[in-house]
C-alpha cells in the first residue's frame, strides 16, 4: 500500500506524461520537491531506459546520474523538474535528461565541475563531475541568481565507447 506522499507524486508524475501512437512514452516530467520525487525520478529513469533497450549496467549509470542531479536541485535550489525525453536516430537510441531550477545559480562552473570541489561541509563534490563521467553527453548552462540547466544524453549500447562530449557551457 503506498503512502498518501507516495500516491501524490505518483499522480503528478502522470499528469506530464506524454504518449506517442505505439503507446509508448516519448517524454516523462517528474517535479523534485521531496527526496521521494528523486526515488520516482530515477524509477522514471529506470523504466524508460528499459523500454530503449539499454543494458542493465547502462540503466544503474542513468539512475545514478539521475539521482546526483535530482538531489543537487532539492539540496541547493529546494525544487526544480527532470524532463526525460526518447531519442531515436535510424536504429540508435537513447535517453535525454534535462534538469531544470530556479535556484541560486553556479557561480563558477568550472570549479563546481572539478572532483572533490564541494560548496557543502563534509560534501565529497563528486555528484556533478561524477554525473559528467557516468553519461555520453553533459552541458551545463547557470546563471547567478536564475538557475540551473543541465542537458545529459546517454545512448544505448555504449559501453565500451563513450562520446563524453562535456560542453559546460553553450
Amino acid at each position: 500500500m503506498l503512502c498518501v506522499g507516495e500516491r501524490v507524486s505518483r499522480v503528478r508524475e502522470s499528469i506530464f506524461v506524454n504518449w506517442r501512437e505505439d503507446g509508448m512514452a516519448s517524454a516523462a516530467r517528474v517535479e523534485i520537491t521531496t527526496s521521494l520525487d528523486i526515488v520516482n525520478a530515477r524509477q522514471k529513469s529506470r523504466a524508460l531506459a528499459q523500454e530503449l533497450g539499454f543494458a542493465g549496467s547502462e540503466i544503474t549509470l542513468i539512475t545514478a546520474a539521475v539521482s546526483e542531479v535530482a538531489r543537487n536541485i532539492l539540496e541547493y535550489a529546494r525544487q526544480g523538474e527532470l524532463v526525460f525525453e526518447r531519442l531515436e536516430s535510424g536504429a540508435k537510441k537513447g535517453l535525454k535528461i534535462v534538469a531544470r531550477d530556479q535556484g541560486p545559480g553556479i557561480p563558477d562552473i568550472e570549479q563546481a565541475m572539478q572532483y572533490g570541489y564541494s560548496t557543502r561541509d563534509g560534501g565529497a563534490g563528486v555528484g556533478l563531475p561524477g554525473a559528467r563521467w557516468l553519461m555520453d553527453e553533459f552541458a551545463i548552462k547557470s546563471t547567478v541568481g536564475k538557475g540551473t540547466v543541465i542537458t545529459m544524453k546517454k545512448w544505448a549500447n555504449q559501453l565500451g565507447y563513450q562520446t563524453n562530449q562535456r560542453n559546460f557551457r553553450d
